[in-house]
């Protein structure tokens, strides 16, 4: 039998993966609409990005300065400096060619290509000597990375340019996941979801800002009758990138990392399918044949970590459990003594 308070908890995990995969799914497949040529044509990637940090930035504001409903963490100007501008400027780094990509690839082969990033993360981990080399583990990423290749072959509308923003894009967020360990977690600076995009979205404007001014403003000015900006798209789609970034900390704070990338796989699955059957992108046999290789290496992955968790977290009560014993030996001892 399952007790109530367990059945709620189960139920709300389910509501925050389910949260986060609907608003995952929406951004994915919004940003692809407003930036392929082929749909609202307006293959601006650096412009909406900043559209999007702009408006992130200025909803944080108000509602850690203005509304108060959010503390500010205290941050010296060292700290921000050595800390939260490297991690901003990796995330614009990696949102300009993630969104660059849409223009290129189709959604299925951009889920297929961000397959690659545990082998990223894990990499990039060993090189700041943040993760251990461990064989089976290289071996587990190198399964990853033949499937991705294997999918990449099979791809109907290859485009190398694609690829090679989309794989920029995984390295740059995979360097940021790395950086937030290293600047901020080991430091004891903890920064949720609304705290993050009021120190880090304005930082990200502005290192954005530099390319925009000499790659798209000159574009811009030179066809502005030709692009129309729509107040109520781009206010929408702002809106879900910043409600993203809020069910990503319900999903984290309330589950766990790993619980999101389980549901990362789940999603992937769903946009591959959706982008199969109604946006009718050509997905092969080949196409899948290379995701699931590098599906189920993922999910061998992920299936590692949990064990290791739980080997963890064993460990962790065992010595509990010694210490408190020890403690009321001690205790004896001091009751016989006296």
């Amino acid at each position: 039998a399952i007790s109530d308070g367990i059945l709620k908890k189960i139920l709300l995990s389910y509501a925050y993966v389910a949260l986060w995969i609907f608003l995952s799914f929406t951004v994915i497949v919004y940003n692809k609409y407003i930036l392929d040529k082929k749909l609202y044509d307006w293959p601006f990637p650096i412009s909406l990005t900043m559209i999007h940090m702009a408006f992130c930035s200025s909803l944080a504001f108000a509602l850690v300065r203005v509304f108060k409903l959010v503390e500010p963490v205290a941050l010296t100007r060292s700290a921000y400096l050595s800390s939260v501008l490297p991690i901003g400027a990796l995330y614009s780094l990696s949102l300009w060619l993630s969104n660059s990509a849409y223009i290129y690839l189709s959604v299925s082969f951009i889920q297929m290509l961000k397959a690659l990033m545990p082998v990223a993360v894990y990499s990039i981990g060993i090189l700041f000597k943040k993760d251990s080399y461990k064989p089976a583990t290289m071996s587990n990423m190198m399964a990853i990375t033949v499937g991705v290749a294997i999918a990449a072959y099979g791809e109907a509308k290859y485009d190398s340019w694609g690829v090679i923003l989309q794989l920029g894009a995984v390295a740059f967020e995979a360097t940021r996941l790395v950086m937030i360990q290293i600047l901020l977690t080991s430091k004891g600076i903890n920064l949720n979801p609304i705290t993050s995009l009021y120190y880090v979205a304005p930082s990200c404007l502005a290192f954005l800002s530099i390319p925009w001014l000499f790659v798209e403003l000159p574009l811009l000015r030179r066809q502005h009758s030709r692009f129309h900006f729509d107040l109520l798209i781009f206010g929408t789609n702002s809106f879900c990138a910043f409600a993203l970034n809020l069910a990503v900390f319900l999903l984290v704070g309330k589950t766990s990392a790993l619980t999101m990338n389980v549901a990362g796989v789940v999603k992937d699955w769903l946009l591959i399918a959706f982008s199969w059957s109604v946006i009718k992108d050509t997905v092969t046999p080949v196409n899948l044949f290379g995701y699931g290789l590098a599906f189920l290496g993922v999910g061998y992955y992920n299936h590692s970590k949990l064990q290791a968790l739980k080997a963890g977290e064993a460990q962790r009560k065992v010595l509990d459990d010694d210490e408190e014993a020890l403690k009321l030996l001690s205790e004896k001892e001091g009751d016989g003594a006296a």
